[in-house]
């Protein structure tokens, strides 16, 4: 499957925005999917998973009640929606698919996402 973010840019610090991912080539619905982030200097990190279906979702404690990781399947897309942004999130942003069977399933492991995105750019100013 191949993945295209978007949404990132600049925005104050206690802003909002909203990542997308498209993904297309592939059944979506095949893929639970998931965010991660890179910062200058730091190793990717993961930040939030959805399950196929979207039942069921993961996040990192630090975004916990500031991020909403969501699809729509009918439009192949996945979303970060990110509130009360801070300085620290500043990253480039990157959308990943995990292939599986498993209808429930989420990860927080970067091995075990199948494709990438190209990741977008997220700045946060104090």
């Amino acid at each position: 499957v191949q993945l295209q973010a978007s949404g990132g840019g600049l925005v104050q610090a206690g802003g909002s925005l909203r990542l997308s991912c498209v993904a297309s080539g592939r059944p979506f619905s095949s893929y639970a999917m998931g965010w991660f982030r890179q910062a200058p200097g730091k190793e990717r990190e993961f930040q939030a998973a959805i399950s196929r279906g979207g039942r069921n979702t993961r996040y990192t404690d630090s975004v916990k009640g500031r991020f909403t990781i969501s699809r729509d399947n009918a439009k192949n897309t996945v979303y970060l929606q990110m509130n009360s942004l801070k300085p620290e999130d500043t990253a480039v942003y990157y959308c990943a698919a995990d292939q599986t069977e498993t209808i429930y399933r989420t990860t927080i492991t970067m091995d075990e996402y199948d494709s990438w995105g190209q990741g977008t750019q997220v700045t946060v100013s104090s």
